[in-house]
């Protein structure tokens, strides 16, 4: 069973990992295919300590594995071991279930977007300050997740039940980019200069109002 502590990519350069006796077409050829097995013995390795009794489930027998990891091998053979093994990772922390094939790759995919995990757009949206669309967004993602779920209802929320509904409004996002759907960037608010003149009670509270709605808040 492969350790999660020490992933393929990071072992590199270990003595004894890669023949050495030629730099012929058919050993590289060779070498490549040692590190995509490398990386799905990685990525099996993760599927099996963090999610354990689903994987004895699915495999329960070495006929079954042994079936099991050919197919995901083959679906996998055109990504790098690399990226197999961050999107292994990434499994981890954001499936709560063994994903499938189609979950894995729509994984791989998302770590070449920029996209951040679910968690981690969840508390950037909450910590982000007002106006919302003049902050530096890692993705523009995360910035409509947020104002979909609602400014207010995440300020003023507990995470156990704000970010329940964060993260269905960000997968639904994802999906769409997935798809080939593109976002626009946040709309960025001018706040206005404040008039020499004093205002009065009555025109501050509407201003007051204005610039609450601009800002989402």
């Amino acid at each position: 069973m492969a350790s999660h502590k020490n992933p393929p990519h990071q072992q590199t350069g270990v003595q004894g990992t890669y023949p050495s006796r030629t730099s012929s077409t058919t050993q590289a050829g060779s070498e490549a295919i040692s590190e995509q097995k490398k990386a799905i013995n990685y990525l099996f390795g993760l599927f099996k300590i963090n999610f354990h009794n689903q994987y004895m489930s699915a495999f329960p027998d070495v006929g079954t594995l042994t079936h099991a990891r050919q197919v995901w091998q083959k679906a996998l053979a055109n990504i790098s071991p690399d990226r197999i093994c961050r999107a292994a990772e990434r499994a981890i922390t954001v499936c709560e279930y063994l994903p499938t094939i189609h979950k894995f790759l729509q994984l791989c995919a998302e770590g070449d977007s920029g996209l951040p995990e679910p968690r981690a757009a969840y508390r950037e949206a909450c910590n982000a300050p007002s106006p919302k669309a003049n902050f530096k967004w890692s993705h523009p993602a995360v910035y409509h997740a947020g104002r979909a779920a609602d400014w207010f209802f995440l300020a003023n929320n507990p995470e156990a039940s704000a970010y329940p509904v964060f993260a269905a409004h960000y997968k639904k996002i994802c999906e769409r980019l997935m798809a080939g759907e593109s976002l626009p960037a946040p709309e960025q608010v001018q706040l206005e200069h404040q008039s020499a003149k004093p205002l009065s009670k009555a025109e501050n509270a509407k201003k007051l109002a204005e610039l609450r709605a601009q800002l989402e808040i």
